[in-house]
């Protein structure tokens, strides 16, 4: 399992995961505060994407994210606009 160290590669290959295998994938966030840092993974058993930051201006990112995901699961795996 290896971090992608790029926002834009991670995202564009999670929303690819998801369209992919919209029932198997999953997508879990982790924050450790005692190392104050957020890992981001998703997954459909066969392929694992994480991404890790610290940084806080990813957060707005990470919601970006979400409300790509969450429009996915609304609308189908065809509905990011």
């Amino acid at each position: 399992m290896v971090y992608i160290e790029s926002w834009d590669e991670f995202t564009k290959r999670s929303v690819d995961l998801f369209q992919a295998e919209p029932l198997k994938t999953r997508y879990v966030m982790k924050y450790r505060h005692c190392d104050g840092k957020l890992v981001l993974k998703v997954t459909d058993d066969r392929v694992c994407l994480k991404y890790k930051t610290d940084q806080l201006q990813d957060a707005k990112k990470m919601e970006k994210l979400n409300n790509i995901f969450f429009t996915m699961m609304a609308r189908g795996p065809k509905g990011k606009s």
